[in-house]
This record gives structure tokens, C-alpha cells and sequence, in this order.
């Protein structure tokens, strides 16, 4: 009876949960959304300082520029890939119903096909029209904004044809002067050319650590590469995050795995190198927790030794570590040696926004020297935040001129410099970026009991050096790079692939995956293989 009146209460919490958190809350600032004056809403993953701090600076500069309020809705339905799912589920059903209104036809294919960025080379009629149908609509799902989660997601939803230009080229040239921001840096783009989505800062990826649990190890030396943290000594020692539900956690390791294709000069051995690097961070994280801010907070609370981290949550963290430590942190932040990537965290104006004209004046607003002050000014300075220091790099590279200096809440930190070592090259693993996050969690995560078992017993063995059998299965993939498009491809649903055909993919990749590594246990403690 217990057991079934606890699932009859999981199915309800899964019904009224969603509602409950997407529904019109109150504003970062207090207000509540319902009030009177203009609605702005947004729907992002950041956490409330930053929407506190956007949302005080923009209703003072368009209180003083129309005489009047404006009243921000945050929604917050979760990470990046729950906002990703909501939005596109939003625009199937909004979509759908326009299609009824107007007597538009609406079948299965035309659900699976209109949000599509490449049809079906023999994609019918009634699918290609439905395409060009959306792309000319303003269908709305009753957001204005999507803020944060990075390139990669907010260009796809771009391509998806939910996100439109803006026009700031056009509306505000002067915002877009390459002296300013350039276009490109580091191999990334920082806008998109069509104005569909527009970069407010700039993140790089680096590591954290404790220095009292690095103290406390046999080997004290600080971790200063990506591969550091894939040493024995760090067994049960580190902390992700997901990458399924942080996109910054899976851009860290497409990170990982770009600078080892540069250094192996192919990305097909930098590919496998990288993944297997990678198997040994996830064997040796003691936890993985769903967001990338929770990173920082375990490591400094002495949780873990190590971890991954956005630049934001260290610099923060360590600043707050020095305060409760008087001005002597025991947690410290550093970049990699070898390079990190340049990456911005952009904005975007979403399909049939009910208020586009105040969301395209909030987006201006931010590239503006008024507002990119809000991002990177410390707290309390001329034209800095209200109450805390957002730490986000500037995208604008006259914020590092030296005039500003003492008003930047990381005056010596600059991502111009700190990536200029790093050249990030797109058509290595950009269009992969959604395959490595379901690796990541098929052949690691899924498996990380075999995973952790089979290299504790290679460390308690001496190492990958003392049992190269064993290490050969570990380090076993279940596709090479070479193989990496048809990979995708068998993930993607088609005419000739549905949800089955996926989850059987991705279920064999699983149970190889801990075959093999059940093979390294037994070979490392010395087993006959049978």
C-alpha cells in the first residue's frame, strides 16, 4: 500500500510540477508580473543575482528613457536542456494550433518535419509548405527572451527557425563596431550574422581546487591541465556536473577534447584520447551533481579536491572563499595550461515575442556600455551593479582599456588574453556537441559503477602502465571518430528511425560499454579472462 501511494504521488508531482514552475512568479526584484506597466519575460537559466541585477538596471534606464515601468517574468523551468525541451514543445503545440486556426493541414510528419533546419530530400508537399508556413508566422509561445545557456543551444533553436533576428545591425550599428566587438574570436562566433542571437559576455573554462584536500594528498602538487584531473591520486577526489543538463559542463569537455586534437595534430586520435580522459574524470568523481555553479561551491566547502568551472563561478567563489578566510582563500581558480576556449554567452529574441519592441531595447540595452558595466563593474562603483559583482567578462573589448580598471570587479582578468592560445575549430566537434553529451552519459554515466570499479582496480593494480590488457578494454569507444556521423545520424529520428531504434542504439552502447569495463576489473585484480 506504502509503495502504491508513493508512486500515485510521483505521478501527480509529475503533473503539477511543470505548471508550478513555468507559471508567471514574481520578478527577481520583487515585483510581481501581474502589476501594472510593460511585461518583459524572459526564460533563462541563470541564477538570481544576475536577473536581480539586469532587472534594477533596466527598469531605471526605461523608467528614464519612456516614463514608465516595465516588470520582468523570469521563467525557469530548469537547466539549458529542460529550457531547450520546453521551447520546442511550446512551439510544436502553438504551431499546431495556428495550423487548425487557418485550416493549414497537420499530420505526424509535418509535426516531426516544421521545425526541421534541413527537410528530407523527399519530404512531401504538405511538410516543405508547413516549413515555410512557420518560418513566415509569428506563432508565439508567450516569451519574449532566451538568456544564457550558450552558443550551441541558442544557435539551434535559431536554425529550428524559434529564435528571429533581432535587427540590432540595423536598429543600433554602433553596437556592433568590430573595434568593439568582433564578430569572431578564438573560433567562435560572438554573434550570430543574422541577428538571432547576440553574445553579452564572454566565459572561459578552467579549474578549481581545495587547496587544504590538495594539502592532504600524498602528491600536493595543484592540478593545472584538464588531464590532471584524470590522475590516479584524484580517485573519488573530483566533481562534474552533467552535461545532459549543463550545456556549459559539455562545453568544458568539448574543450577538453579540442586542445587534445590540436596537440595530437588529428582529431581522430585527439577524439579518442580525449573521451578517454574523460572516462577517467567521471571514474575518479567521488559525485556529479546537475548544475555547473554547484561545481565551485562543493570543491570550496572541501566536498571534492577538484573540479571543472566557468570563470564566473570561480572568480566568484574565490573572492567569497577570501572574505571568509580574511583575504586568505583555501579555494583558488586557475586556467588550464594549453589554452581554454572563448566562449560568449548570448541572448535571443524568440518567434512572436508579445513584446518585441521593449526585448529589443533590453537586448541593445545590455551591449551598451551602460549595461556591460552591469556585467563586469564591482558593486556599489559608478554604473556598476546594485548589490553584488555579476563577474561576466565584458564581450566589449573597450571595458579592458585602462581607464576602467578600478572599477572592474576582476580588473587583471581578461578573456581577450587568457584564450588567444586556444583556437576553437567548429568543424571538429560543433556539430557532435549533441553526440558527446549522450556518450557522456551512455558509456560513463550510465555505467559509472563499472566504470569506477574497473579503474579503481587498474590504480590499485599500479596504474594503466602495470595492466595495459585491462586498460585496453577500458579505453575501448563504441564508435571511432571516423564513425562519429553515422553515430549522430542513428540518434536522430527519421522515416527509418524511431524513438525504439534510439534507445536501442544507445542501450547497446551501454551494455558493450560495461562488458568492457567489467573485462578491465578482472583483468587489473588478475583474473583469467574466460
Amino acid at each position: 500500500m506504502k509503495l502504491r501511494f508513493l508512486a500515485v504521488c510521483l505521478v501527480l508531482l509529475a503533473i503539477l510540477l511543470p505548471p508550478i514552475l513555468l507559471r508567471p512568479g514574481r520578478s527577481a526584484g520583487g515585483l510581481n508580473p501581474n502589476s501594472e506597466g510593460e511585461r518583459l519575460v524572459i526564460i533563462t537559466p541563470h541564477n538570481e543575482t544576475i536577473k536581480y541585477e539586469w532587472e534594477q538596471a533596466f527598469r531605471k534606464y526605461y523608467r528614464k528613457k519612456h516614463g514608465k515601468e516595465i516588470v520582468f517574468d523570469y521563467r525557469a523551468p530548469g537547466g539549458t536542456s529542460d529550457i531547450m525541451r520546453y521551447i520546442a514543445d511550446r512551439y510544436q503545440t502553438e504551431f499546431r494550433r495556428y495550423c487548425e486556426e487557418k485550416g493549414y493541414p497537420w499530420n505526424d510528419a509535418i509535426a516531426a518535419c516544421f521545425s526541421s533546419p534541413v527537410l528530407p530530400k523527399n519530404a512531401p508537399p504538405d511538410v516543405v509548405e508547413a516549413r515555410k508556413i512557420f518560418l513566415n508566422s509569428d506563432v508565439s509561445i508567450g516569451i519574449d527572451l532566451m538568456a544564457g545557456g550558450g552558443v550551441f543551444d541558442l544557435a539551434r533553436n535559431a536554425e529550428r527557425g524559434f529564435a528571429v533576428d533581432a535587427g540590432i545591425r540595423e536598429l543600433y550599428p554602433e553596437l556592433l563596431d568590430p573595434k568593439l566587438i568582433p564578430p569572431s574570436f578564438g573560433g567562435e562566433k560572438l554573434y550570430d550574422p543574422k541577428g538571432r542571437y547576440y553574445g553579452l559576455c564572454l566565459s572561459t573554462f578552467g579549474l578549481c581546487y581545495n587547496k587544504d584536500r590538495i594539502a592532504a594528498m600524498k602528491d600536493q602538487t595543484p592540478p593545472k591541465r584538464w588531464d590532471d584531473l584524470a590522475q590516479p591520486r584524484f580517485y573519488n577526489n573530483i566533481v562534474i556536473a552533467d552535461p545532459t543538463k549543463s550545456g556549459s559542463a559539455n562545453k568544458c569537455f568539448e574543450v577538453l577534447i579540442q586542445q587534445h586534437m590540436a596537440e595530437r595534430k588529428s582529431p581522430e586520435k585527439g577524439w579518442r584520447d580525449g573521451l578517454n580522459v574523460i572516462k577517467r574524470i567521471i571514474a575518479n568523481a567521488a559525485f556529479v551533481t546537475d548544475s555547473a555553479g554547484k561545481v565551485t561551491r562543493d570543491v570550496a566547502a572541501g566536498s571534492a579536491a577538484a573540479g571543472m568551472a566557468i570563470d564566473t563561478y570561480g572568480l566568484t567563489e574565490r573572492e567569497w572563499n577570501g572574505i571568509q578566510f580574511a583575504g586568505a582563500p583555501h579555494f583558488n581558480y586557475v586556467a588550464p595550461e594549453g589554452g581554454t576556449a572563448v566562449s560568449p554567452d548570448p541572448i535571443q529574441l524568440l518567434r512572436g515575442a508579445p513584446n518585441r519592441k521593449a526585448a529589443v531595447e533590453f537586448i541593445a540595452f545590455m551591449l551598451s556600455l551602460e549595461g556591460q558595466k552591469i556585467m563586469c563593474f564591482k558593486p556599489g562603483v559608478p554604473g556598476g551593479p546594485e548589490k553584488s559583482a555579476l563577474r561576466r567578462p565584458s564581450i566589449r573589448r573597450d571595458l579592458y582599456e585602462p581607464k576602467y580598471a578600478a572599477s572592474l570587479s576582476d580588473p587583471d582578468y581578461n578573456p581577450y588574453r587568457s584564450g588567444s592560445s586556444f583556437t576553437y575549430h567548429p568543424e571538429w566537434t560543433g556539430k557532435y556537441y549533441t553526440l558527446l553529451r549522450i556518450v557522456i552519459r551512455t558509456v560513463m554515466l550510465d555505467c559509472q559503477n563499472e566504470l569506477k570499479r574497473a579503474w579503481k582496480a587498474i590504480v590499485d593494480a599500479g596504474g594503466p602502465e602495470a595492466v595495459p590488457e585491462a586498460m585496453e578494454y577500458f579505453n575501448r569507444l563504441p564508435f571511432e571518430y571516423a564513425d562519429a556521423d553515422a553515430a549522430a545520424r542513428s540518434l536522430r529520428r527519421s522515416e527509418t528511425r524511431t524513438a525504439v531504434d534510439i534507445a536501442r542504439t544507445t542501450r547497446e552502447w551501454r551494455d558493450t560499454m560495461r562488458a568492457n569495463y567489467r573485462m578491465a576489473e578482472k583483468l587489473a585484480k588478475g583474473h583469467p579472462v574466460k
